[in-house]
C-alpha cells in the first residue's frame, strides 16, 4: 500500500508546472525589440561617431577610424547657435503651454464653476493633437506667406499698410514655430493635468475651505505641491521633446532654416549631415545630442524633485 502511494505522489509531482519561469516569456519581446531597435542603433551611433565616414559624388570615403575628430569639427561648427534656436523656440512655446493648460485644468476639474459641454470643449482641445505636424506647418506656412490670407486680412483692415513677409523675419518665423508647438501639444498637456488633479482627495480641498483658504491659496499650497509629479514629468517629455524639434520648422523653413539659420535646430542639422551621406558627423551630432538630453533631464528631475520633496515633506 505504501509503495502504491509513493507512486501516485511521485506523478502528481511531474504533472506539477514552474509558473513562474513564463514571466521572463512575456517580457523577452521587449527586450528582443528594445534590442534590436534602440540598443543596437545606440551603440552603431557611437561607433559611427568615431569614424571618418562620407560620400561625395559617387565616392565613398571611409570608414576610416579618426577618433574624437568629428566632435572637434562639430563644436568648431556653428552647433552651439543651433541647440540656442532650439531652446529659444522650445521655450517660447513651453511657457503659454503650461499656463493656458494648468488654467484649463482647473476650470475643467472645478466644482464651483460647474463648465457646461465640458467633453465637446475637452475634444476641441485635444484635437490639434491629432493633426500631423507636416499638416500644421504647411498650414502656416501658407497662412503666412506674403501674398497669404492673414496678409491680407491685415492689410485690408488697416493695421498695416503692406505686406509682411513673416517668414523672412527671424522673430515671426520663431513666434511662428512657438505657436504651433503650443497648439499642438496644449491639448496633450491639459488632459495630463486634469489626471493629476482629479487624482488629489477632494477631503483636502473641503478642509482648506473650512479653514477658510481661497482659491489662490488653495491652488499654491494644495494643487500645485501634489500635481508636481505629474508636472515633472510633463516638463521632462517636453523638454526631451523640444531637443527633438524637427518636422515644424523643417517644413516651415524648407530645411534651411531662414532667415540667417536663425530658426535652425539641432535635429535640423543632424538631418543636413545625413542628407549629405556624412555618417561619422551625423553619428557625433547624435552623440551630442543624447548627452544634452540626459544631462538636462537628470538635472531637471533633480531639482524638481528635491522641490517637490520640500514642498510636501516626502521622503527621499
Amino acid at each position: 500500500m505504501a509503495s502504491k502511494k509513493e507512486e501516485k505522489t511521485k506523478v502528481k509531482k511531474t504533472k506539477k508546472v514552474d509558473y513562474n519561469k513564463w514571466g521572463y516569456f512575456f517580457i523577452a519581446p521587449f527586450f528582443i525589440i528594445f534590442t534590436i531597435f534602440s540598443l543596437i542603433p545606440l551603440i552603431s551611433t557611437f561607433v559611427n561617431s568615431l569614424y571618418e565616414n562620407y560620400r561625395v559624388g559617387l565616392m565613398t570615403i571611409g570608414p576610416d577610424f579618426i577618433g574624437l575628430e568629428n566632435f572637434k569639427s562639430i563644436f568648431e561648427s556653428d552647433i552651439l547657435r543651433y541647440i540656442g534656436n532650439t531652446f529659444v523656440m522650445w521655450i517660447a512655446g513651453f511657457i503659454p503651454q503650461i499656463v493656458v493648460s494648468l488654467l484649463l485644468s482647473i476650470w475643467f476639474t472645478s466644482t464651483d464653476l460647474k463648465i457646461r459641454f465640458q467633453q465637446f470643449l475637452k475634444t476641441v482641445i485635444y484635437m490639434p493633437n491629432l493633426i500631423m505636424a507636416s499638416a500644421f506647418a504647411m498650414l502656416f506656412f501658407t497662412l503666412f506667406s506674403t501674398n497669404g490670407p492673414v496678409n491680407s486680412i491685415l492689410v485690408k483692415s488697416g493695421l498695416f499698410t503692406e505686406n509682411v513677409r513673416f517668414l523672412a523675419e527671424a522673430g515671426w518665423t520663431r513666434a511662428l514655430v512657438a505657436i504651433m508647438n503650443f497648439l499642438m501639444w496644449y491639448g496633450n498637456t491639459t488632459i495630463m493635468l486634469m489626471a493629476g488633479i482629479m487624482s488629489i482627495d477632494t477631503s483636502i480641498y473641503e478642509a482648506a475651505r473650512i479653514d477658510g483658504a481661497n482659491p489662490v491659496q488653495t491652488f499654491f499650497r494644495i494643487t500645485m505641491p501634489l500635481l508636481m509629479p505629474i508636472f515633472i514629468y510633463v516638463l521632462i517629455t517636453s523638454l526631451i521633446g523640444g531637443i527633438q524639434m524637427f518636422d515644424v520648422p523643417q517644413i516651415l523653413t524648407n530645411g534651411e532654416g531662414t532667415p540667417d539659420r536663425t530658426s535652425m535646430t539641432l535635429i535640423m542639422y543632424l538631418n543636413k549631415h545625413l542628407a549629405s551621406k556624412n555618417y561619422g558627423m551625423a553619428g557625433a551630432v547624435s552623440v551630442v545630442t543624447f548627452i544634452i538630453t540626459s544631462v538636462l533631464s537628470f538635472s531637471v528631475y533633480t531639482m524638481t524633485m528635491s522641490k517637490y520633496r520640500s514642498m510636501t515633506g516626502a521622503k527621499k
